[in-house]
């Protein structure tokens, strides 16, 4: 039977659909990416994404069309991470501004809300480039108002996917990077993916989707009792003392505890005179029960549930959990309202202890754990800025993968005036923030820091998750790589040999400053020591060298 419209039900069930698909396949989306770094992936990030908004969606106990639209565009909004993600924040906020305002959706209401979705994605990419999940979008809302006026919505979206894919196939051809790859889009892959998920949602496929999933791994909740109810393999605590009317030596001792073994674990079976006190972990309490009733009658029985006594330790630790983060909450609040406001202030993205030393060192009240390793979201954002207790907050990402959710963060900030300056590195950040006037208007730091992060070379040397050829340089799976500001400039199976090659490529004449940080994977001697051969072949500048800390890369380089 045909279905004409969609109420808020099915809708909910759609997107929860459409999300379970995307986690389920967010692996083999990250194996799309061109660049074959360890990094917080498309998948994953997309992933990370929508599992927010759907968190929000299934919390919903009577769902109309508002409150699933607002549900799914705040949820995914503050949960974004990556460009990816931030997009399809954005294409999910744009469809939702047509959705919520009927209570039943028809083709040419999603035909409407499509061409939206689109519309305020592009405009939230500064510079939109085509070949990417922009262009699959674009490609879906032009079919859709091509079809509006259909009756049957699963052979509209089945049109759309269609549609949707042969798009996507011509990716490569639009740039030339994935072509040389080999791949699609992973981001309009994704996209793909999601919108497959919903429409299985509509023809009643039954899903299993953990909203808890954050990344690649599941939340886990501590009992706080060092045992998970998944460690709870026997269910039933089953005590009881055996008033003996038979012989019970020790043979049939022998023969009652191997019975109990095969029922239960956690055994106890003690004789004293007439009387056997047993103990047994089960989830079969009737038949120990029984068993010790061929012995004589029983007495002092107690059968405990153990997973309902490990559920109400989770409630009451998440109950006193949940208490002390509302005090420390409202007891940093209190101290953050106490403080007097400063006219500014800083938050930045950061990973590994000795980059975060520099940063504190610079005057960087808000660090923010992330980076390449796993891009924060908005929310991780909007949390920083929030404890920065200052009118003008400047914002370094330090990564181009963050940048877009910093500036969907200065966005959703209401009571101060945000300044992203847009760092794509490290070093990046900390050139902006030394070229830092504290008596220049936020304007006039904007274009000075901003002109600052352009006079520097970033490097990056780490190691390959995947084959591919990138401009030209083949890569092998477990590969070195020096990955410049723009390509891969090096690649090897020596980590020092890599360094010295990147960096060759990224000096020349005009170079004077060689910034050196080494990751936690290289020693203090093989950092110093490798930053004395650099001073050797680059007399005519200064080299400065620390012990950054960071994971995934073993040294991040910058020349300016």
């Amino acid at each position: 039977m045909a279905v004409s419209k969609i109420d808020a039900a099915l809708l909910c069930k759609m997107f929860l659909a459409g999300a379970a698909n995307l986690d389920a396949n967010k692996e083999w989306i990250n194996e799309l990416n061109v660049f074959p770094v360890p990094d917080g992936d498309t998948g994953t990030n997309m992933t990370l994404t929508i599992m927010s908004a759907a968190r929000e969606v299934e919390a919903i106990d009577r769902p109309d069309m508002e409150s699933v639209a607002k549900a799914i565009s705040s949820g995914s909004l503050r949960g974004a991470r990556g460009n990816s993600g931030v997009i399809l924040s954005q294409l999910f906020r744009g469809f939702c501004k047509v959705i919520g305002e009927y209570k039943k959706l028809d083709c040419t209401i999603i035909a409407e809300a499509c061409r939206r979705a689109v519309e305020t994605a592009y405009k939230a990419v500064m510079k939109p480039k085509e070949g990417t999940i922009l262009t699959v979008a674009k490609g879906i809302s032009l079919k859709a108002d091509e079809l509006s006026d259909m009756d049957d919505v699963d052979a509209f979206l089945s049109a759309l996917i269609e549609h949707g894919e042969f798009v996507l196939s011509q990716t490569p051809e639009m740039l030339p990077v994935l072509k040389e790859a080999g791949v699609v889009d992973s981001g309009g892959q994704g996209l793909i993916v999601v919108l497959k998920g919903a429409l299985d949602g509509l023809r009643g496929k039954e899903i299993s989707l953990d909203v808890s999933v954050t990344g690649t791994v599941a939340v886990k909740r501590s009992s706080g009792a060092g045992m998970e109810e998944a460690d709870i393999k026997f269910g039933y605590c089953t005590e009881f003392i055996i008033m003996l009317e038979k012989e019970f030596d020790h043979t049939e001792e022998k023969a009652f505890k191997s019975y109990l073994e095969s029922i239960g674990d956690s055994i106890v079976c003690v004789a004293m005179d007439d009387i056997v006190k047993v103990h047994v972990h089960t989830n079969e309490p009737g038949n120990a029960i029984q068993k010790g009733l061929s012995y004589g009658q029983l007495t002092s029985m107690k059968i405990d549930n153990m997973r309902e006594e490990h559920h109400e330790r989770v409630i009451k630790n998440a109950e006193a959990e949940a208490a002390k983060q509302k005090e420390e909450s409202l007891k940093e609040e209190e101290e953050t309202a106490a403080a007097e406001r400063v006219p500014y202030g800083f938050v930045a993205v950061s990973i590994g202890e000795g980059m975060n030393e520099i940063y504190r060192s610079l005057g960087v009240e808000g660090l923010i754990e992330g980076g390449q390793t796993m891009n924060p979201s908005t929310e991780d954002m909007l949390a920083a800025i929030e404890k920065v207790n200052a009118d003008v907050v400047y914002v370094f990402p330090n990564n181009k993968n963050i940048i877009m959710a910093a500036n969907q963060a200065a966005e959703l900030t209401e009571d101060k005036e945000i300044v992203v300056i847009p760092t794509k590195t490290t070093p990046q950040g900390i050139a902006a923030l030394i070229s830092f006037v504290p008596e220049g208007t936020p304007e006039e730091n904007r274009e000075s820091m901003t002109e600052a992060i352009e006079t520097v070379k970033t490097g990056q040397v780490t190691y390959s998750v995947r084959d591919t050829t990138v401009d030209g340089v083949e890569i092998k799976k477990d590969d070195i790589m020096g990955i410049g500001d723009d390509t891969i400039l090096a690649a090897g199976s020596d980590v020092e040999q890599v360094a010295l090659e990147m960096l060759d490529k990224m000096t020349d004449e005009e170079s004077e400053l060689i910034s050196i940080y080494y990751g936690e994977d290289i020693s203090d001697e093989s950092g110093e020591a490798f930053a004395a051969k650099v001073e050797e072949l680059y007399p005519d500048c200064d080299v400065e060298v620390q012990n950054g800390g960071q994971p995934i890369y073993y040294y991040v380089i910058s020349v300016e």
